[in-house]
């Protein structure tokens, strides 16, 4: 016996199923093979491997190998699945039949897989399974006619349901004994077999189906080369409108909340470190980031819906030509999508691009996406200095200008993109491959439950990182206490003083003063942790008059235009929190590219912050 696998011998031809991930594959191995099972790991690899003897037919052996898209693998599971189909393993046999599980709901999708298979000339049979969902949205497909297209066996199946299974296995049993198919080309790339096998799923489909062709009408308006970039650019514009014009009033019913926890304290308590813990420290500081929680719940209603829906798959795929520009592909967009919400499932998300480069720039440049955590610091400078008017009788013009922050972000990416991928980060782009789903009502508790969890997540980092912060930042704001005969208000002699003082020389060129530069070291940890740090700074320099308006009247009395404009343009490439730092530090394996990171960021916000800075100061006289 050789030294590939036990299962393989003369006596014993080997049945590869192969298919694209959900298409029924597993099932459809569990029901042919019964209990005659064999679960392993293949040697030096965590990947599983499962073979078993088919019920009926004794003398073949199944081989369920993992599920893939193409034979160009891009993880360890789609290698082990070329590696065996084409025979180059070290340890499996090359099979004898490959069997293809297609989804008949989503033919065309799946053909390309098939068609890149037909293509290695091994005895083949197709099981066109998940006939009865594909009857359900009135998809009717003409079997003989898709078997003579391919040019090998197409059986119908259920897996669930064990239906066509006997046929299934005739059809095995006589591929082991068939002559090897004669050699066909489909096509050389990716897109020629996927536009290979649209056509053969447009002559064997008798009928699409009502939400296939639905969706399809929809995607000839919305994946058009011009409609669908308008139309995604407009749907943001859209959200960024929203974010301000619904958030109004219950933001001001936070507020009014907020001012009146603060007056009730001042009229019970004494006046006295406790009173100035409670106002001038967590209200002051949580409750200047916690006002803004609408906002955020608004912005994610609309990506969770848009997600629901299915339209945020056509987001990546309109995207890929954008990217590919910039040496990147579709895939890089849904971590930087992800990083919408925060850097850090989006640097994790990026685990999805098996290209290293492509990975490493998707890391790389993930920070620069607009996180849900900057939003606070964008809407209190906006609501500060921005008229609370319409441009043009209907666009609200703090929504353009948060919208255009937010794109601002997005181009800075792509440009970065561009430059790692032609220095550290050189190297080709993957062609990217995307399964469309179908289009489809907004899962209302899907939504709600997203909402929920993104609630929860940041009033517990108002409770955890910025309460904390905030409690620390009042005690260095009040030790060591002002001098006998101070002409300065008291947090200028403390701790928080001195240190402001010292950054402020750092960054008085790009307008910054020192209640500023000390608001940034906390926001190290938490990007919403500046605008804290700002309310319990201001709220124990600034006079009681002042305070009660509440932060935007304080910063519009306090900043100049142009320090407000820097102080966005910092934002928007700031260095990452230290989460970010930290997930980025683990998916690279070193301190290398996270020290890159900061280091570059730091540069970039430092120099958009100072040409800002001189040019608004130049421009207003």
């Amino acid at each position: 016996m050789s030294e590939k696998a036990a299962d393989s011998n003369p006596a014993t031809p080997i049945v590869a199923v192969v298919g694209n991930p959900n298409c029924g594959k597993s099932a459809l191995f569990n029901a042919l093979t019964g209990l005659r099972q064999k679960v392993a790991n293949y040697p030096g690899a965590t990947v599983e491997r499962r073979s078993g003897q088919i019920v009926g037919a004794g003398n073949l052996t199944m081989i369920d190998l993992p599920g893939a898209y193409s034979l160009n693998a891009r993880s360890a599971d789609e290698d082990v699945t070329r590696q065996v189909v084409t025979g180059t393993h070290d340890v499996e046999a090359k099979p004898d039949v490959i069997l293809s599980v297609v989804d008949a709901t989503n033919l065309a999708q799946h053909l390309r897989f098939v068609l890149e298979l037909r293509e290695l000339g091994v005895p083949m049979v197709v099981a066109l399974n998940m006939t009865d969902l594909a009857a359900r949205e009135r998809i009717s497909i003409d079997v003989p006619a898709l078997s003579a297209q391919i040019g090998v066996p197409v059986i119908e199946t259920v897996a669930v349901r064990k239906k066509g299974l006997s046929e299934l296995t005739q059809a095995l049993s006589n591929a082991t004994l068939a002559p090897a198919p004669s050699d066909v080309d489909f096509g050389q790339t990716v897109r020629q077999r996927q536009k290979a096998a649209r056509k053969i799923a447009s002559t064997a489909t008798i009928s699409e189906g009502i939400g296939h062709r639905t969706t399809r009408r929809i995607d000839q308006i919305l994946l058009n080369p011009v409609i669908g970039p308008v139309t995604l650019f407009g749907l943001l514009f859209l959200m960024f409108q929203a974010v301000f014009s619904w958030a109004e009033t219950p933001m001001d019913l936070i507020e009014d909340g907020i001012g009146f926890l603060q007056i009730f304290f001042a009229n019970t308590l004494s006046d006295g470190l406790f009173l100035s813990f409670l106002n001038d420290g967590i209200l002051a500081g949580v409750g200047a980031v916690v006002v803004f929680l609408p906002q955020i719940l608004i912005l994610f209603l609309f990506i969770l819906v848009l997600e629901s829906t299915g339209y945020m798959a056509r987001a990546a795929f309109i995207m890929d030509r954008l990217m590919a520009s910039v040496g990147l592909n579709g895939r890089a967009f849904i971590p930087l999508l992800s990083s919408f919400a925060c850097a850090v499932p989006g640097i994790m998300a990026a685990r999805s691009i098996a290209n290293e480069r492509d990975r490493l720039t998707t890391i790389l440049i993930a920070p620069l996406m607009t996180c849900s955590a900057r939003l606070p610091v964008y809407t209190v400078i906006i609501a500060a200095f921005i008229p609370n008017q319409t441009v043009g009788g209907s666009v609200g013009l703090q929504g353009l200008v948060m919208f255009a922050l937010y794109l601002a972000g997005i181009l800075s990416a792509l440009i970065m993109a561009a430059v790692l991928k032609r220095t550290v980060a050189k190297g080709e782009a993957d062609t990217f491959l995307l399964e469309l789903p179908k289009y489809q009502s907004p899962n209302i508790r899907f939504v709600l439950i997203g909402l929920y969890e993104r609630a929860r997540i940041f009033l517990r980092r108002a409770g955890t990182i910025i309460l904390v912060s905030t409690i620390v930042l009042w005690v260095l704001a009040i030790y060591p206490a002002a001098p006998v005969g101070a002409t300065e208000p008291a947090i200028s002699y403390s701790f928080v003083g001195m240190i402001g003082s010292a950054l402020e020389v750092v960054f008085a060129p790009i307008g910054f003063n020192w209640e500023i530069s000390v608001a940034l070291v906390p926001g190290m940890a938490a990007r919403e942790v500046a605008i804290a740090a700002l309310g319990t700074v201001y709220s124990l320099s600034g006079s009681e008059a002042m305070i009660e308006a509440g932060l935007v009247t304080v910063l519009n009395n306090a900043w100049s235009l142009p320090t407000a404009l820097s102080f966005l343009a910092w934002f928007i490439f700031a260095p990452q929190c230290l989460s970010t730092i930290a997930v980025t530090r683990r998916e690279t394996g070193g301190w290398k590219w996270p020290a890159f990171m900061v280091a570059y960021l730091f540069v970039l916000a430092y120099g958009a912050s100072f040409i800002t800075f001189r040019v608004a100061t130049w421009l207003l006289g």
